[in-house]
């Protein structure tokens, strides 16, 4: 196999399911070079057609129907000499939000599960120095693992079949550890084929590391708007005038009888992220993809974020453009791997395959802007939300809730949905570290 040779050569990439290109920015800032992106969605292709016009796409943006061949061809490269294919395939098979919209998952059962299969039969073929597979916690979880064992059994064939000694490690790392000012737990499985084991980034940001962690005032506290954005941010439906009598960095939990609010809800019966609003002295909650119109978070100003807010938040290079309308753009944002956290977990792959120093200065982390104003103090909750005061009923508790009695029924027929790379739990079902109020 003829591979890199020398710290000065540049490191080359192969990307499956690229999206936005945020995994792929981040080991850009690390040194690598995307060869290939592969993504078959159309506004996402765009923004990376805009943004990186030369990172080649193919035509069929399909991982599933793309032949190995095609991709060796558009990288320039041959069988070997790739030394990273990374890719995060759609995660709704093992994310916690498909559990609790269906009361399970179907896992490799689910169509999209194939996506993964795809990954692996493309590293086959190809044969990269590592291979990078980023998704949900849920697709390493021990209770069901069925993927990390499809991962390894699959490894294990190439091995025999190839003389290679791909070894997978497994890692999950908190994109706050990281200078990104949002809250998003990602698995990462690396796979060297010399039979390197990666060395997880340690935080370099929060607790015993001496640097604060980034907060949403930090990444979007200098950005104003006109009239006109400001305009169409306005929340919509049925909710949207209840939002501005909610504190900052609280949600609907604040109109319960345990809140400090009116008693409007019944404790923890309404999704954690419903009528959620940021904090400015705290990171951000997880950006979803397509959340519905009481779905936050939103800005302490009581509006939808807007997309340069968003991007930010994920920790997305400035001027980074994206394809589409609003929903379309925030779909490609929530579905993003925040660059920043790509960045920590691609310098310490350049470190192992350059074997060489691992360097900890992340370029694309959120830096300190100062302390923030002050909340501003809510409003009074309007006429028309007062004819809900009164006692309501709390979550009676996990597993007694209307979800977990949907579960048997779900098992049977398992309807899917969700975003494809959300990882944000959708019910509030008792725990405390997540409580706002």
């Amino acid at each position: 196999m003829s591979m890199p040779t020398g710290s000065e050569a540049q490191l080359n990439l192969v990307s499956l399911y690229t999206g936005a290109g945020g995994l792929d920015l981040g080991f850009e800032a690390a040194g690598f070079a995307t060869r290939v992106a592969v993504e078959m969605d159309r506004d996402a292709r765009t923004t990376l057609l805009r943004n990186r016009p030369g990172w080649a796409q193919p035509e069929n943006g399909n991982a599933l129907k793309l032949p190995a061949e095609e991709l060796l061809r558009l990288a320039a490269l041959e069988r070997g000499q790739v030394d990273a294919l990374i890719g995060g395939p759609p995660c709704q098979p093992f994310s916690k939000s498909a559990f609790w919209a269906a009361g399970t998952t179907r896992r490799l059962d689910d169509p999209r599960a194939g996506t993964l299969s795809a990954m692996l039969d493309l590293a086959e073929a190809i044969l990269p120095r590592v291979i990078v597979i980023e998704n949900v916690r849920g697709i390493a979880y021990r209770e069901k693992d069925e993927a990390m064992k499809l991962v390894e059994r699959r490894l294990v064939e190439v091995n025999q079949r190839h003389g290679t000694t791909y070894t997978t490690s497994v890692v999950f790392l908190q994109a706050t550890d990281f200078g990104v000012p949002q809250i998003r737990e990602r698995a990462f499985l690396i796979s060297f084929r010399d039979a390197q084991t990666f060395a997880a980034p340690q935080p370099m940001t929060g607790e015993g590391t001496g640097r604060p962690l980034a907060t949403a005032w930090d990444a979007i506290g200098d950005m104003r708007h006109n009239e006109e954005e400001l305009r169409r941010l306005a929340p919509r439906g049925k909710w949207a005038n209840l939002l501005p009598s909610i504190p900052e960095g609280h949600n609907y939990l604040w109109h319960t009888d345990r809140g400090k609010g009116l008693p409007l809800f019944g404790w923890r019966t309404r999704y954690w992220s419903f009528l959620l609003k940021l904090a400015k002295d705290r990171p951000a909650w997880t950006i979803q993809a397509d959340p519905g119109p009481a779905t936050g978070p939103f800005h302490w100003d009581s509006r939808l974020l807007s997309i340069a807010e968003m991007a930010r938040l994920q920790s997305f290079p400035e001027g980074y453009w994206f394809s589409g309308d609003y929903r379309a753009a925030r779909r490609q944002i929530g579905n993003a791997v925040p660059p920043a956290l790509a960045e920590a977990v691609a310098r310490r792959i350049a470190a192992t395959l350059r074997n060489e120093k691992y360097t900890a200065d992340l370029s694309l982390a959120i830096t300190s802007r100062g302390p923030p104003p002050a909340p501003a103090t809510p409003q009074e909750v309007v006429e028309e939300f007062r004819t809900l005061i009164g006692e309501h009923a709390a979550h009676p508790g996990t597993g007694k809730g209307p979800a977990a009695l949907l579960r048997p029924v779900a098992e049977a027929s398992a309807p899917q949905g969700g975003s494809e790379n959300s990882d944000a739990d959708p019910v509030d079902l008792g725990d405390e570290e997540r409580s706002a109020a």
